[in-house]
C-alpha cells in the first residue's frame, strides 16, 4: 500500500481524531483506501459494508498495518431497514458524523458489455439507497456546519451530455427547473422503458445504460441538495474518480484505487473557508455539473 501523504492532503488540518466519517462500500477498492487514508489522517472513520465477514477483514487487515479509529457496521443502502440500523447505531454510539462519503455502488456490466438485466438493483443501490441514507443522517451532522462535508463517488458516465433524448437532457442540465420530483420520475421512466423492453430507443446513454442513469441521478440530486444546504454551511459534493482499477472494471484501469482515493480524500478535507459545494470533480478540479 501507498504511504500517507498527510502533508498534501490539506494546507490547514481543522480535523481532529474526534471527526467522524463514514465510507459506504469501504471493504475493497476505492472506498478501502478513502477509509485507510482518513484513518491515517488522524480521523475516526466508519467502514461499512454489505457483507459482514468481508467488512470484518477489512477492518482487521487496516489494524494490522497500523490504522487506528476505524470502526464497522454492517450497511446494506439498499435496503431501507439496514439504513435505520445503521443511523440508529450511528447516534447511540457516535452521536453523529462529519463527513459522509457515498462510495457503495454496483454495475453488472463487463467493460465492453452493456445489460440492463439488474436495472433495478443498480438505480436501488447507486442512487436511491444513498439518497435515503444522506436524507436519513442528515440531522446527526454535527456542529460546525462549516465542518460537514458529503461526498457522492460519481463518474462522468453520468453527466448530461451522455443523453440522447433531447427531453431529458434538458431536464438535467436546467437547474432552475431541476426538482427532486423530476429526478425521480425520470428514473421511473427510465424503469418503465426497462420493463417494456425499449430503453434502446429512448435515448438513454448507450454505456452501462443503468449505471449511468444511477449516477445521472445521484449527480443531479447532488446539485439540488447543495443548494439546499447552502445556508446551513455543508458542502455537498461529485467526484469522478475516472477509470480505477477495481473489481469493478475487472482490474482494468489507468490508475490505482490509492490514487483516486487520495483525490477524494483531499476533496473532503479541504479547509472549511475554502470548501466549495455543488460542485463536480474531476479528479481534483471541480466543475459545474450542467456546465460539462
Amino acid at each position: 500500500m501507498e504511504a500517507s501523504r498527510a502533508t498534501q492532503i490539506s494546507p490547514a488540518r481543522w480535523w481532529t481524531k474526534e471527526t467522524v466519517a463514514v465510507v459506504t462500500g469501504g471493504n475493497k477498492g476505492i472506498g478501502f483506501e478513502i477509509v485507510r487514508q482518513l484513518a491515517e489522517e488522524g480521523l475516526t472513520v466508519v467502514l461499512t459494508s454489505r457483507d459482514v465477514c468481508r467488512g470484518q477483514a477489512a477492518v482487521k487487515s487496516l489494524r494490522s498495518i497500523g490504522c487506528t479509529g476505524i470502526l464497522y457496521h454492517s450497511l446494506d443502502v439498499a435496503d431501507p431497514s439496514s439504513i435505520r440500523d445503521f443511523v440508529s447505531w450511528l447516534k447511540t454510539s457516535l452521536g453523529g458524523l462529519d463527513i459522509l462519503v457515498n462510495n457503495a455502488a454496483v454495475s453488472f456490466n463487463d467493460i465492453d458489455e452493456n445489460s440492463v438485466e439488474h436495472a433495478e438493483t443498480v438505480i436501488a443501490t447507486n442512487f436511491s439507497g444513498p439518497k435515503l441514507l444522506t436524507e436519513s443522517v442528515l440531522p446527526l451532522f454535527r456542529p460546525p456546519a462549516s465542518s460537514a462535508r458529503i461526498l457522492n463517488i460519481s463518474s462522468r458516465l453520468g453527466l448530461p451530455n451522455k443523453l440522447r433524448n433531447p427531453a431529458l437532457k434538458r431536464l438535467l442540465e436546467d437547474e432552475e427547473r431541476l426538482s427532486e420530483v423530476g429526478i425521480e420520475e425520470m428514473v421511473r421512466t427510465f424503469l418503465s422503458h426497462v420493463k417494456q423492453g425499449t430503453w434502446e430507443e429512448e435515448g438513454w446513454p448507450k454505456v452501462w445504460t443503468d449505471y449511468s442513469v444511477s449516477k445521472l441521478a445521484l449527480n443531479a440530486y447532488s446539485v439540488l441538495l447543495a443548494r439546499r444546504l447552502k445556508d446551513r454551511g455543508v458542502g455537498v459534493n461529485c467526484f469522478c474518480p475516472g477509470y480505477t482499477i477495481t473489481s469493478m472494471t475487472k482490474g482494468r484501469g489507468v490508475h490505482t484505487a490509492a490514487a483516486a482515493a487520495r483525490s477524494a480524500v483531499r476533496i473532503v478535507l479541504l479547509p472549511p473557508d475554502g470548501h466549495p459545494t455543488g460542485k463536480f470533480f474531476i479528479k481534483d478540479q471541480p466543475h459545474h455539473y450542467c456546465k460539462l
